[in-house]
C-alpha cells in the first residue's frame, strides 16, 4: 500500500512532514505546508501511485521468476552436461510468470 507520505513526497520532494494517519487531512506539516498541496491531491496521488504500483508487471515478474542459483543450475546443466530437460524447465517457468503478468 502507498502510503500518504508517500504521496506526498510525490506531489513536493522538499516537503517536510512530521506525522500522517491514513487520513489526508491529519498531516503534521513541519514546514507548514508552503505549496498549498489539498487533501484531494494528496488522495489523487496515492491512488495514481497505487495504480503504477499493482500494474508495475516488471516488478511483479522479477518477484516470481526462477532465482539465479537456479538459472546458473540450467545452464550448467544444458552447456556443460549436455541435458536439457533443466533447461527446458525453468524456461517454462518462465514462460508461466509472463503469461501470468503479461505486458
Amino acid at each position: 500500500m502507498i502510503s500518504i507520505a508517500d504521496a506526498v513526497l510525490a506531489l513536493d520532494a522538499t516537503a517536510q512532514i512530521s506525522t500522517v494517519s491514513n487520513d489526508a487531512n491529519d498531516i503534521i506539516w513541519h514546514d507548514s505546508n508552503p505549496n498549498g498541496i489539498t487533501a484531494e491531491q494528496i488522495t489523487a496521488k496515492q491512488a495514481e501511485l497505487q495504480a503504477a504500483h499493482d500494474n508495475d508487471h516488471a516488478r511483479k515478474r522479477k518477484e516470481e521468476y526462477p532465482s539465479i542459483d537456479e538459472l546458473v543450475v540450467a545452464l550448467w546443466e544444458g552447456v556443460v552436461e549436455e541435458r536439457m530437460a533443466a533447461v527446458t524447465k525453468l524456461e517454462a517457468k518462465r514462460q508461466a510468470v509472463k503469461l501470468k503478468h503479461p505486458k
